[in-house]
């Protein structure tokens, strides 16, 4: 039988070891949510709610262990687990606060002889696959609204993170949702591509690389079934003249280090007009130098490793190619003792001197690197913000609001912040343009993606 290893980022021992499931256990999962989901439809909205708001209620019962739990798996600093926690609950919440009014039936205007509206039905089973960077967030974006709006749902996690999806499991347990409706299993590739091309499975939503987005659109391909898919992003931020600069470093620099640089809509490139570029470097580089790099478990680190040491080389490579293209490093890597070719501790650094030749400034780096150039307009940095392969969230910071708006209706992006970044409100639309994905979740717009509207045209007799 296959293992499935988690090796942790903060010492590179084995944290946790899981079984593969094999062919009959996947196959029972799935019968056991179709059989779940035909009882779990004609479950009124009101029951859904109860549930899955106790099912909330148990999970963040636990914070201290998930969040312990969560730094030894993918190596976020304990000082911040806590936010991940915390953001479930919000998105969670915002969800099923939203469900009622959003699957309501749509009423039409009365026509003689006439009953006419249009309901929103379940599609099924949804199949979840989240990953390891924010692995509860970024699952309960499909989790909840997807049983909210009576489907069924087998979560494949990360193998990087295959507690996040018993813990998930264990508070639907203790809520009491009855057996089937929601499920996980650990699964090798081949497994998960083999489900998605399933008969059973009627929704996929990934969270993950291009790639594995391009995987999912194969083995979806001539199914025609819905899927969601969030991929990648190189998240842009332009700092326009007449910012506050006490205000706007922090803010843009918390999105683009945070959780060591490793979110899909963290800043990863900062445009700044010229007439305030050295002030803003010299802050930010201030900035940057108050992370402390180390252990994650310590209370005082605020910057702990990648997810692996490959994913930390693969960030020195886009640095060492930048600086030997002509962009200045305004780090010394040598002052951090963790930081060495092969461990996953990582420093971090501020370039300048980058252009979009260099992929430090176009290819995703997913660590604790930022790019930063000079402007001389709006239009250039909107020009600049735009020429990218993702568009996932961009980010304008100003203290004319007006401007702002305007610059962000510009944008090639699923999401436009003024003065912050790097943040999901579960009210909002989550989406992608290019290679970014496609599809949504969260908001009331999300749970059209969950179902299928029904239309009831009733002649009366």
């Amino acid at each position: 039988m296959a293992i499935q290893q988690t090796v942790s980022p903060v010492d590179g021992s084995v944290y946790v070891e899981r079984k593969l499931a094999e062919p009959a256990t996947i196959d029972t999962v799935l019968e056991r949510a179709v059989t779940a989901q035909r009882q779990w439809r004609n479950t009124s909205i009101i029951e859904r709610a109860r549930l899955c708001a106790a099912m909330v209620d148990a999970f963040v019962a636990r914070r201290d262990v998930l969040t312990e739990e969560l730094t030894w798996q993918m190596g976020r600093p304990i000082s911040a687990g806590g936010g991940e926690i915390g953001g479930f609950e919000e998105r969670a919440r915002g969800m099923i606060a939203l469900a009622e009014e959003a699957l309501a039936p749509i009423r039409l205007a009365d026509k003689p002889g006439f009953t006419r509206y249009i309901t929103r039905e379940p599609l099924g089973v949804s199949l979840i696959v989240a990953p390891w960077n924010f692995p509860f967030m970024t699952a309960v974006n499909a989790i909840v609204p997807a049983i909210m709006a009576g489907n069924s749902v087998v979560l494949k996690h990360s193998a990087q993170t295959p507690l996040c999806a018993e813990r998930i499991q264990q508070a639907f347990e203790e809520a009491g949702l009855p057996d089937g409706v929601f499920q996980y299993l650990h699964m090798s590739h081949d497994a998960t591509e083999a489900v998605i091309r399933d008969s059973r499975i009627a929704h996929v939503s990934f969270t993950g690389s291009v790639a594995g987005g391009a995987m999912v659109e194969r083995n979806a391909a001539g199914r025609f079934i819905a899927t969601g898919l969030e991929l990648g992003g190189k998240d842009p931020a332009y700092i326009r003249a007449d910012v506050n600069l006490d205000d706007a470093v922090p803010g843009v620099m918390d999105g683009a280090f945070f959780n060591s640089g490793q979110s899909c809509c963290g800043i990863e490139r900062i445009y700044v007009h010229r007439d305030i570029f050295g002030a803003f470097v010299e802050r930010a580089v201030a900035w940057v130098k108050q992370l402390k790099l180390g252990s994650p478990t310590d209370p005082d680190t605020s910057l702990g490793p990648l997810v692996r040491p490959a994913a930390a080389d693969f960030v020195r490579g886009q640095v060492e190619e930048a600086v030997a293209a002509g962009a200045q490093a305004w780090i010394d890597p040598g002052e951090y003792l963790l930081s060495v070719p092969g461990s996953a501790y990582l420093a971090p650094q501020v370039l300048t001197g980058v252009d979009h030749s260099m992929r430090v400034m176009t290819e995703e780096s997913f660590g604790p690197v930022v790019g930063i150039m000079p402007v001389g307009s709006d239009d250039e940095a909107v020009e600049l913000m735009n020429d990218s392969v993702f568009g996932l969230t961009a980010a304008v910071f100003t203290r004319d609001i007006a401007i702002g708006e305007a610059l962000a209706t510009r944008l090639d992006a699923g999401t436009v912040f003024t003065n912050r970044c790097d943040y999901l409100d579960p009210e909002l639309a989550w989406t992608g343009v290019k290679h970014s994905g496609r599809g949504c979740s969260l908001s009331r717009i999300g749970y059209e993606t969950l179902t299928r509207p029904k239309s009831f045209h009733l002649k009366h007799a």
